[in-house]
C-alpha cells in the first residue's frame, strides 16, 4: 500500500523535525544528530555527560554508539531524543521511503528475490527488498507491515523457519521420535 506509507512517511518526517528541534533546544545549538563528531562534542564535551568509564576512541571522541547511548539514557533527556530520532529515521530510510520505489510498475505489486544460497547458514534468504528484516518487535514496526497488502484472493504467509532443517530431517524418513518431539513443542536438540 504506497499511499500507507507515503502517509507514513509524511508522520515520520514530521516527528524527525520535532525531535531534531528539540534536540537542538536541548544542546542549545544547531546539531548534524547524523554526525557522530558534532554528537559527541555536544554530549560529551559540551553537556558534560561522559562518565568515568567511557574512554576516547582513535578519533579522538566519545563514541555515540547505540549501545553507549542506552547506558547513558538517564543521564539527560536529551538521549532519549536522540535514540528516538534515530529509529524513526532508520524506519523511514530503509522501509517507508523505500519500499513504494521497489514496486514493480507493471503489477503495482512488491516482488522479492529468493535465494537459496544467499547465506552462510544455508537457509533462504531474500532480497530487494529483504522481506525477513521488516520489523515486527515495535509498534511503529508493526504499521509497516500494515503496508504489506495481499492481492485479492490470495493470502500472505510469514513463516518462522525455527530448525527448519531438522524439521525436514523428521519428515522425509517419518522419524517417530523426532516428530513426536516437535508435536510434543520439546526442544529438539535434549529430546
Amino acid at each position: 500500500d504506497v499511499e500507507f506509507l507515503a502517509e507514513m512517511g509524511r508522520d515520520l518526517g514530521r516527528r524527525l523535525g520535532e525531535l531534531q528541534d528539540e534536540i537542538e533546544k536541548q544542546v542549545g545549538h544547531a546539531i548534524n544528530i547524523q554526525s557522530p563528531k558534532q554528537l559527541s562534542q555536544a554530549l560529551f564535551d559540551e553537556m558534560g555527560l561522559a562518565l568515568p568509564w567511557m574512554m576516547r576512541g582513535a578519533s579522538g571522541q566519545y563514541s555515540t554508539a547505540a549501545d553507549v547511548l542506552e547506558k547513558l539514557r538517564d543521564s539527560h533527556p536529551v538521549v532519549d531524543l536522540i535514540l528516538e530520532h534515530r529509529q524513526l529515521a532508520k524506519l523511514k530510510g530503509t522501509y517507508v521511503d523505500t519500499l513504494p520505489a521497489l514496486v514493480n510498475s507493471r503489477t503495482g505489486r512488491l516482488h522479492t528475490s529468493f535465494n537459496q544460497a544467499g547465506s552462510i547458514t544455508g537457509r533462504f534468504s531474500s532480497s530487494n527488498p529483504n522481506l525477513q528484516n521488516i520489523p515486527i518487535r515495535t509498534e511503529l514496526g508493526r504499521e509497516i507491515r500494515r503496508a504489506f497488502v495481499a492481492e485479492e484472493g490470495w493470502q500472505l504467509l510469514a513463516a518462522d523457519y525455527s530448525q527448519v532443517e531438522l524439521r525436514v530431517l523428521a519428515h522425509i524418513p517419518g522419524d517417530p521420535a523426532m516428530l513426536a518431539a516437535f508435536a510434543r513443542g520439546e526442544d529438539i536438540h535434549a529430546s
